[in-house]
């Protein structure tokens, strides 16, 4: 097939394509965009230099697939575009995650919802992917009523821009410099601080309302009850999470070791003699989510408490979509609908 990468030279978009050759994706031809800034580079894969060109309204013209990772506002101008050109789009941004038109897909969870797709099929947040993907499998055997989740979220969730002032950061404040702040705002190294998107009225950030309404749409559960705390943490690649369920009877914790330890996309991670769980280091460049550290909550007999961690670029983004085109193309799903082009 012929898949275009919109957004190509960010983190996310030079995973894709690292994804599309290891995972040696059925490539016809394949087209780089990006902004008129980037466009003119060039980029090496499996041998063949690339030049990357600026999005325009001809770019779609022949794409059967377009990964598009540049930003919600550059989605909202290109996908529909792409769409009405004959291109199915899987967007990585949050532009469409909660249009009642457009499924939102974690493959492990849901795949049936690719197919209702109308041209666009939205990535979720690299957070509630990294969540669901673990605590589906519980899910599915007594279904979950309340997760009250904390994130420790790291530099690569605001991109490779951030991954650099991270480590400049982190030189500055060894060396006894003052360190600068430009992409965050504040300094990231040897610091925390809670996530820096914008609140609401009761006092949410829109990260942590991401995690709320996509996993109710993901689980196609809107009862439940979902709080979280998202925060900014010191740590280049991969997020972490300690979440904790509240389910209607008592879950054996033992059943709940088994059924994450069996299930897709994670890893189960626990020495308990030597007090070893999940840490980004290990998550870093890995596929799975590992999660370890399940252990009955103490305050709650209906209760389990994990903790996990996962590649905010490579599951949290970039594998994610990877795996629904590879879906698409699995259950023979790129057919764009006709109702599509009117929109």
């Amino acid at each position: 097939v012929n898949v275009a990468i919109l957004g190509a030279t960010g983190a996310v978009g030079k995973e894709l394509l690292e994804l599309l050759a290891e995972r040696k994706f059925p490539l016809k031809n394949l087209k780089l965009l990006a902004s008129t800034r980037s466009a003119g580079s060039k980029i090496i894969f499996q041998g063949q230099e690339i030049v990357v060109e600026a999005v325009a309204d001809s770019s779609f013209d022949d794409v059967d697939i377009l990964l598009a990772s540049a930003g919600g506002s550059t989605s909202k101008a290109w996908a529909k575009k792409a769409v009405a050109a004959g291109a199915v789009v899987i967007d990585n941004s949050s532009a469409f995650r909660m249009d009642e038109t457009v499924p939102l897909v974690v493959p492990e969870i849901n795949p049936e919802a690719a197919g209702k797709h109308q041209g666009i099929i939205a990535n979720p947040n690299c957070t509630t992917i990294l969540m669901g993907v673990a605590i589906y499998p519980l899910h599915q055997i007594q279904p979950i009523k309340r997760v009250v989740v904390a994130t420790y979220q790291s530099a690569s969730g605001a991109g490779a821009r951030a991954m650099e002032e991270a480590k400049i950061q982190a030189r500055d404040i060894l060396d006894g410099k003052q360190p600068l702040a430009e992409v965050l705002p504040y300094p990231i190294a040897f610091n925390l601080f809670p996530h820096n998107s914008p609140l609401n009225d009761q006092g949410y950030c829109e990260e942590e309302l991401k995690m709320v309404n996509e996993t109710r749409k993901i689980f196609n559960a809107p009862e439940i009850r979902v709080t979280a705390t998202c925060v900014r943490v010191p740590i280049l690649r991969a997020h972490s999470e300690t979440v904790n369920l509240e389910f209607a009877q008592p879950f054996d914790v033992e059943q709940a070791r088994e059924l994450i330890a069996a299930a897709p996309g994670v890893k189960l991670v626990e020495d308990w003699q030597s007090n070893y769980f999940p840490m980004p280091i290990d998550a870093t460049g890995q596929d799975p989510v590992l999660v370890g550290r399940i252990r009955q909550d103490i305050s709650h007999p209906c209760g389990l408490e994990l903790w996990l961690c996962g590649d905010q670029i490579r599951k949290g983004a970039a594998l994610n979509a990877i795996q629904i085109a590879e879906l698409l193309l699995e259950k023979n799903l790129l057919e764009v609908p006709d109702s599509a082009f009117s929109v």
